[in-house]
């Protein structure tokens, strides 16, 4: 008897006093802490990504000028409106770990974005989330009104039943839109890993998913890279 109560006090504080062994978040370069969900057998952080440093601790510029932002070739990151009470958005630069001219030009030194064991979801990825209706991964909160049926922006407070979170921070323009911020509270836009068609200009285009205030659907398409969005991560498998 005296055995089992002593196994029973050591499994009791294996449980209140080793958190990290029952862990369900994941912890970045920053110190911030992201909690995780199984959505179709991949393991996704339900908020949006906060650091400003790659994996190993090099600094990703926070730029807030938005001509300098749509002429970027490098990561960089940015708040909404440049408010540091709002989320925080990427280029593709900065997931793809392009820190400087010669990391652009040589693969092998580019940087890591997500966690240890953790990667920016790829195409294929993002595509398994698509059968989920847009107000069940939709915030409660943040998005324009719609009188559209099964809607982000209907009945807010039905929304979010997936617990994947995704909030309306909108997204930042291109070179053709003078790097302006554009869509908050209409609309959550997410970067892949997967590279798209090349532009005729040159520049690098990446697929990207969308969550609209007045869609009943997860939305896919593509973007210049060096646009700002949300950026979630993956866990390896």
């Amino acid at each position: 008897m005296k055995k089992t109560c002593i196994s029973l006090l050591f499994m009791i504080s294996i449980i209140f006093f080793t958190p990290s062994v029952f862990s369900q978040t994941v912890t970045d370069i920053d110190g911030n802490d992201y909690p995780t969900k199984n959505f179709n057998g991949n393991v996704w952080t339900v908020e949006n990504a906060n650091m400003e440093k790659y994996s190993d601790g090099t600094p990703i510029p926070q730029v807030t000028n938005n001509e300098k932002w749509a002429k970027l070739t490098t990561g960089a990151w940015c708040y909404i409106d440049n408010n540091p009470q709002k989320g925080k958005l990427y280029n593709w630069y900065a997931i793809a770990g392009i820190y400087d001219n010669e990391s652009s030009k040589n693969p092998a030194l580019r940087k890591k974005l997500a966690p240890k064991g953790w990667h920016v979801p790829t195409n294929d990825e993002w595509s398994l989330l698509k059968e989920y209706t847009a107000m069940s991964v939709a915030s409660k909160k943040g998005w324009k009104k719609s009188d559209k049926y099964s809607t982000p922006g209907l009945k807010m407070d039905q929304n979010n039943e997936t617990g994947f979170n995704a909030y309306p921070w909108g997204q930042r323009f291109t070179i053709a839109s003078g790097g302006i911020f554009f869509g908050e509270s209409s609309g959550a836009a997410f970067w892949t890993s997967t590279v798209s068609d090349g532009d005729p200009s040159g520049w690098v285009k990446l697929y990207y998913y969308h969550i609209g205030f007045d869609s009943a659907t997860i939305a896919s398409n593509n973007y210049l890279g060096v646009g700002g969005m949300s950026v979630r991560f993956v866990k390896d498998k």
